[in-house]
């Protein structure tokens, strides 16, 4: 009986310390709390609608990365908490960070909310409309982006196709590479003439003309103010 519970309490502490150890690892850096992670912005760049900043307080030091933001060196913030994400590889900065949390934006000292300017999510990394004229693709899934908005309750959990340009391309973000498309329908004002594919494994390149297939997904929510109305999920490309 004594060896049973001696091997009950090994195990517990054991649990206790992966936990602790768990939650240092994703706090190690610049000041964290629930509320937020604060610091010294002591670098900084845009790239890919996000503002990577590496903020220090105590000589710690934790890059975060926000919806583009207007920051400056020595300006004092403090960002809300997001996902820690470990060996993240910046494609379009063509960097590796060792850590890096993914926060929703600055936080306002005085209403401690995210500042809606700061953050705008999935609406802030939409590219501009371009003027594009693709033919529509062909067979029973096929659809164009403004059909697929129009049909989302329908089409939702169903296979689509459609052929559009690649305007954008940002990888690596939670482990999916994210590709903006635009055929030339839809409106801007509304944002229905663009539409997110995401793939694990795929990667066209900005400009290429290519036909997607893949899951709909319809009011796809990933917090932080990244929601899509449309989202097309598990894509695959053809040229």
């Amino acid at each position: 009986m004594k060896r049973i519970l001696v091997l009950i309490v090994s195990i517990l502490s054991v649990l206790v310390l992966q936990t602790s150890a768990d939650s240092v690892s994703a706090t190690t850096g610049a000041a964290s709390s629930p509320s937020g992670i604060s610091g010294k912005v002591v670098d900084t760049m845009d790239s890919g609608g996000y503002t990577y900043v590496q903020l220090e307080q105590d000589g710690k030091k934790l890059w975060v990365a926000l919806p583009q933001t207007k920051v400056k060196k020595g300006q004092m913030i403090t960002v809300s908490p997001g996902m820690v994400m470990e060996n993240f590889e910046s494609k379009t900065l063509k960097r590796k960070f060792d850590r890096i949390v993914f926060s929703g934006g600055i936080i306002d000292d005085k209403t401690n909310a995210v500042k809606e300017k700061k953050s705008e999510g999935s609406k802030g990394n939409v590219p501009a409309a371009e003027k594009i004229s693709v033919t529509k693709a062909t067979g029973p899934n096929a659809y164009t982006i403004a059909e697929i908005y129009k049909k989302k309750k329908t089409l939702n959990g169903k296979s689509v196709s459609l052929k559009a340009k690649v305007v954008k391309v940002t990888s690596g973000i939670m482990k999916m590479n994210w590709i903006h498309l635009q055929d030339g329908t839809g409106k801007a004002a509304d944002g229905s003439n663009d539409i997110v594919a995401t793939s694990t494994t795929e990667l066209p390149a900005d400009g290429d003309i290519v036909t997607v297939s893949g899951t709909l997904a319809a009011d796809k929510d990933f917090g932080s103010g990244y929601k899509y109305s449309v989202l097309i999920e598990k894509a695959t490309f053809k040229k």
